[in-house]
C-alpha cells in the first residue's frame, strides 16, 4: 500500500472523487485508479487492485471498481465491485471478490459483538429462561441454559463461556468476507458477514452474524428483516421473513413471510408462512403453514399441521406458561394445546386438548378429541407407516456440510431413551388394569381417558417394540463378540462399563446417560471443565460412546425384562431372546405392511379418474400418479427388511445352537 501522488489525486478528481484528506487514502494498484468514479472517501481508506469482472445472470459483465460510493474508514480487498451505494459505507473491513451493489447503508458503530451476547427470551417471552447466543452455540448448550435452571452454578459458568465468546466477536470494525455479495439492499448495521453469504434484497439487517462459510453459503432474500440475530452456515432466510432476537442453526430454512422472535431453530428446521414466539426448536422443527402459530414450546422433530396453535395464557399473570412435544411428535390440522402440556416422544396430537395432558410416559400415543375431552391410544403410532418414513427420512434430509456440525444428532427411533418410556408406559398401562379390572370400558390416566381396547393394544405394541430393541442391541453386541465358545459369548455379554445405567435424556437431539449427563455438568461446575471448546468436545465425546452407553442400558433392560440371572444366562436363553425379536420384527413389520395398504385401497382412489365413469380407468390414473402397491420403494423395503431380519436372526440361532 503506498499513498497516492499529485497526479493520481488529480485523475481521482477528474473522475468525480473527492476526499477530506488524500494522505489518508492508500491504494495497491495504480492501473486500478480508472475504476475508481464517483466516490467520496473520508477517514482511513485501504484500496485493494481491480483487475477482474464479475459476470452477471444474463451473460453481462461489470468491472471491478468503486462506482457512485461514499466510504469511511473503509478496507476494500482485491477485486470487488462496489456501486451506487446511497448513503455510505463506515468502518468496514471487505475482503477480497465482494460485489455490492444498490445498497442504503453498511455501517459498524462499534463496540459490537454482532449477534453475539444477545439474550433471547426462549419458552417464557416475560423472561427466566434466557439463552445468551453466539456463533458456536449448540441445541445441547442450550437446552441445558434453557432447562437446567434448577442448577444456578451451571448456568453461571455456561453463560461465562459464552461470554468468552462474545469478547472474541467484539469489535470496532465490521468485516465482510471473501466472495460475498450485497444487492438491492436497505439498512446493514453491525453485521458481521462469513465468506460467500449472498444479501439480495433485504429490508434490513441489524446486530447480526452470517456464519456463512464456502462449501455452505447463508442467504438472505428479499424483504426480509433480521434483528439481534445469528444465522449458521448453509441456512436461508427468505421472502419477507421477519426475525428478531432469533437464532438460526446449520442448514435451516426460514420463508414465505415466517414471523419469529425470541426462538431458537437449530439443525435442519424448516419454517414456513407461519409464526413462532419464544421457542426451542430442536433439529427438524418443520412448519409449512401461513395458520400456524408455535409458541412458548420445546419441540425436535416434530412436524405441525396447517392451523396448529398452543397457548401460553392459562390464567391472568400473562403469558408465563410452557410445554414440550418431545422428539417426533406431530400435531394434526387445527390441533391446539393449552399450556402447561407435555406430550410423548412420537406422539400424534389431534384436535383441541384445554385438560393439560403429560403424556411423557407414553410415547408412540394418539392424543384424540372426543366431545371436548382428551382420549388417548397408547403406542399406536409405533405401527404407522409415517412414523418410519420420519425415521428414515431425517438422516436424508440432514443438509448440513460434513465437517464443523454444531449439534450431535441421535436418529434412532428406538433408543435407551424411548424403550425406557415405554417400559414404564408399560407398567402404567397394566397397572391401571388392576386398578380398575380386565373388563373395565374406560380407563383413566391423568387428564385422559383410555379405552379398553386401546389400553390392550398399548400393552402388545410396547412389548412388541421392546422385544425388538432388545434383540437389536443384543444381535450388535453378538457380532462384535468372540462367538467361538458358550463361554465367550456369555463372558462377552457383560458390559464394560458402567455409564448408560439409569434413566437416559434427549438434549435436543442428543440422547445420552443422565448419569453422564450429571457428571458433565458437574464438572463444568467444579472448574474441572474450563473452556466452552472442552465443553463443545465433551458434548461431542458423549454422542460418540452412545452404543457403548446403550449396550450397557439394554443388557440390564435384558435380565429385568426377561426375568434373567446376570450370572445365570445361557445360550438357551439367548436363543430365547431372539426368536422373540424376530417375531416382534415381523409382527410389527406387518403392522406397516398393512398401513401402508390403506394408501392404495379403494376409497384412496377417490378424485382419479376424471371424466370418466370406468373404474378402471381411475385405477389406471391412480397408478401413473401414485404408482402400484406391490413396486412402492416402502413397501418393497418392508417386505426385504422382513427377509434380511429373519435371516439374521436364523443365522444367530443357528451359530447358537452349535456352541
Amino acid at each position: 500500500m503506498r499513498v497516492l501522488t499529485q497526479e493520481e489525486i488529480t485523475r481521482l478528481e477528474q473522475q468525480g472523487c473527492t476526499a477530506e484528506n488524500w494522505s489518508q487514502v492508500l491504494i495497491s494498484d495504480e492501473q486500478s485508479l480508472k475504476y475508481i468514479r464517483g466516490t467520496r472517501f473520508s477517514g482511513d481508506i485501504r484500496l485493494g487492485s481491480f483487475r477482474k469482472s464479475f459476470e452477471m445472470p444474463g451473460g453481462i459483465h461489470k468491472h471491478t471498481g468503486l462506482f457512485n460510493a461514499t466510504l469511511h474508514d473503509v478496507t476494500i480487498g482485491d477485486d470487488c465491485c462496489i456501486e451506487n451505494i446511497k448513503n455510505y459505507i463506515a468502518n468496514y473491513d471487505i475482503a477480497d471478490n465482494c460485489f455490492i451493489e444498490n445498497v442504503d447503508i453498511i455501517l459498524c458503530d462499534g463496540p459490537t459483538s454482532f449477534g453475539n451476547g444477545v439474550e433471547v427470551c426462549v419458552l417464557n417471552e416475560t423472561g427466566g429462561r434466557e439463552v445468551t447466543i453466539h456463533d458456536r452455540m449448540s441445541a445441547h448448550e442450550a437446552y441445558l441454559e434453557t432447562f437446567y435452571r434448577h442448577r444456578p452454578a451451571l448456568i453461571s459458568r455456561l453463560k461465562e463461556f459464552a461470554a468468552e465468546r462474545v469478547k472474541a466477536r467484539t469489535s470496532m470494525r465490521g468485516t465482510i468476507s471473501s466472495h460475498c455479495t450485497i444487492v438491492d439492499t436497505g439498512y446493514i448495521k453491525n453485521v458481521f458477514m462469513g465468506p460467500y453469504a449472498k444479501v439480495e434484497g433485504a429490508g434490513r439487517l441489524k446486530n447480526g452474524t452470517l456464519n456463512s462459510r464456502s462449501e455452505a453459503p447463508v442467504h438472505v432474500g428479499y424483504g426480509v428483516i433480521c434483528d439481534d440475530f445469528i444465522i449458521q452456515d448453509g441456512s436461508h432466510v427468505e421472502d419477507c421473513s421477519t426475525i428478531e432476537r432469533v437464532y438460526v442453526g446449520q442448514a435451516c430454512v426460514l420463508g414465505h413471510g415466517y414471523s419469529a422472535s425470541d426462538s431458537l431453530f437449530f439443525a435442519n428446521c424448516q419454517e414456513e408462512n407461519g409464526e413462532a414466539c419464544a421457542i426451542f426448536a430442536g433439529p427438524f422443527t418443520v412448519t409449512h403453514h401461513k395458520s400456524t402459530l408455535l409458541i412458548a414450546g420445546l419441540f425436535s422433530f416434530m412436524n405441525a399441521g396447517s392451523g396448529s396453535n398452543q397457548s401460553n395464557h392459562m390464567y391472568k399473570l400473562g403469558p408465563i406458561h410452557q410445554g414440550a412435544l418431545e422428539r417426533g411428535a406431530k400435531t394434526s390440522s387445527d390441533s391446539y394445546i393449552l399450556w402447561p402440556a407435555r406430550i410423548g416422544a412420537f406422539s400424534l396430537v389431534m384436535g383441541r386438548h384445554s385438560s393439560h395432558p403429560d403424556t411423557s410416559l407414553l410415547p408412540f400415543s394418539y392424543l384424540i378429541e372426543k366431545n371436548g375431552e382428551t382420549w388417548l391410544a397408547p403406542a399406536v403410532n409405533l405401527r404407522s407407516v409415517g412414523t418410519v418414513r420420519d425415521a428414515q427420512k431425517w438422516p436424508k434430509r440432514d443438509k448440513r456440510y460434513k465437517e464443523d456440525r454444531l449439534d450431535q444428532i441421535n436418529y434412532n427411533l428406538l433408543s435407551p431413551y424411548t424403550i425406557d418410556k415405554m417400559f414404564k408406559g408399560l407398567h402404567i398401562l397394566e397397572e391401571l388394569e388392576n386398578l380398575s379390572g380386565a373388563t373395565s370400558d374406560v380407563y383413566a390416566y391423568q387428564s385422559a381417558k383410555i379405552s379398553n381396547h386401546s389400553l390392550h393394544r398399548g400393552k402388545q405394541l410396547y412389548r412388541i417394540a421392546i422385544e425388538k430393541f432388545i434383540g437389536n442391541s443384543l444381535i450388535s453386541h453378538l457380532e462384535r463378540t468372540d462367538c467361538t465358545s458358550a463361554e465367550s459369548v456369555l463372558e462377552g455379554l457383560k458390559p464394560t462399563r458402567t455409564e448408560g445405567r439409569g434413566t437416559w435424556v434427549d438434549l435436543a437431539g442428543l440422547i445420552a446417560p443422565k448419569e453422564c449427563l450429571k457428571a458433565l455438568m458437574d464438572s463444568v461446575e467444579e472448574g474441572t471443565i474450563t473452556s466452552a471448546e472442552e465443553f463443545d468436545e465433551a458434548l461431542r465425546k458423549m454422542h460418540a460412546n452412545y452404543y457403548k452407553y446403550e449396550w450397557t442400558w439394554a443388557y440390564q433392560l435384558m435380565i429385568d425384562y426377561y426375568g434373567l440371572y446376570e450370572n445365570l444366562i445361557t445360550i438357551e436363553d439367548l436363543i430365547r431372546i431372539i426368536k422373540k425379536w424376530k417375531e416382534s420384527v415381523v409382527k410389527l413389520d406387518e403392522m406397516l405392511y398393512s398401513d401402508a395398504k390403506k394408501e392404495f385401497s379403494l376409497t384412496a382412489h377417490t378424485g382419479f379418474g376424471f371424466d370418466t365413469a370406468s373404474q378402471r380407468h381411475a385405477e389406471l390414473d391412480f397408478e401413473q400418479v401414485r404408482g402400484d402397491f406391490d413396486t412402492n420403494p416402502f413397501v418393497t423395503e418392508t417386505l426385504a427388511h422382513i427377509q434380511r431380519k429373519s435371516e439374521l436372526g436364523d443365522r444367530i440361532i443357528t451359530m447358537l445352537e452349535a456352541l
